[in-house]
């Protein structure tokens, strides 16, 4: 276990030195966030009683989905990891003693987790300052606050045996391209990352919140809003849980069969 440590320390580190592209990165997520919500708010201001979110929890959950964005994308992977696979270089990481999944998880986590650090908190300081109804807001009370934690690392650990899937899926189709960009779009969408999943259609947002997707950004940011309460939110959890499980448990399997077939070839 100790190894394991080392190496999210270590990857932790490694990505927190990348300031310039994380100052980048948050101006280039306030300016988005900010132009979403003075969207949703013309909406609203036509008849806001005809939308599933009030403005408020609207603005909370934009204005989180911008600050912890890097935890949420689907569209972000460890590239070294996809160049290991394709140029053969995995045969040193099959001869170090670590397990090649849990090593990708811990490295995959400690990096969103740095990005995730280095952003949020200026996207927060702004956040907090802006006049209503642009603020950002703290949640109803402390428990809340909590459930929202724990919902934001279960959704963490779903984005990431996703992208494990993926990186386990090359050692197919020698090229990830096709198979990121179609997870990325159809995922983006199904996880409430272009639209809340409450202003999905009835019959679309029921299919949808039962898929892995949902179990991502939408159940944190809705519970931070306080869309998302009591029963509805323990059963939301409660099908994180089943799904971080599920695709762990799915891809240990599948990276352990990919692994039975390798070749590598070498001069």
């Amino acid at each position: 276990m100790n190894k394991y440590a080392a190496l999210f320390r270590i990857r932790f580190i490694h990505t927190l030195q990348y300031r310039s592209a994380a100052i980048a990165g948050m101006a280039t997520q306030f300016v988005w966030g900010m132009m979403e919500i003075l969207a949703f708010h013309a909406f609203y201001q036509t008849e806001a009683s005809a939308f599933p979110m009030t403005i408020q929890q609207t603005v909370s959950y934009i204005w989180m989905q911008q600050a912890f964005l890097s935890l949420f994308m689907l569209w972000f992977f460890e590239s070294e990891i996809f160049e290991a696979i394709t140029s053969g270089a995995i045969a040193y990481e099959l001869a170090r003693p670590l397990d090649l999944y849990d090593k990708w998880f811990c490295q995959s986590i400690a990096n969103r987790l740095a990005k995730a650090l280095l952003r949020c908190v200026p996207i927060f300081a702004i956040a907090f300052l802006l006049p209503a109804p642009y603020r950002l807001v703290l949640p109803a009370n402390l428990a809340t606050f909590w459930l929202f934690l724990l919902s934001l690392l279960l959704s963490l650990g779903v984005v990431v045996t996703v992208s494990q899937l993926i990186y386990i899926s090359t050692f197919y189709t020698l090229s990830s391209v096709g198979v990121r960009v179609v997870v990325g779009a159809i995922g983006e969408f199904l996880a409430g990352g272009i639209v809340p999943i409450p202003f999905f259609p009835q019959p679309i947002r029921q299919l949808a919140e039962l898929l892995p997707f949902a179990a991502m950004q939408n159940v944190p940011l809705r519970i931070y809003s306080g869309n998302l309460q009591g029963f509805d939110a323990g059963r939301s959890l409660l099908l994180q849980v089943f799904w971080l499980i599920t695709l762990l448990l799915i891809g240990k399997w599948w990276l352990k069969k990919a692994l039975k077939r390798v070749v590598v070839q070498g001069g």
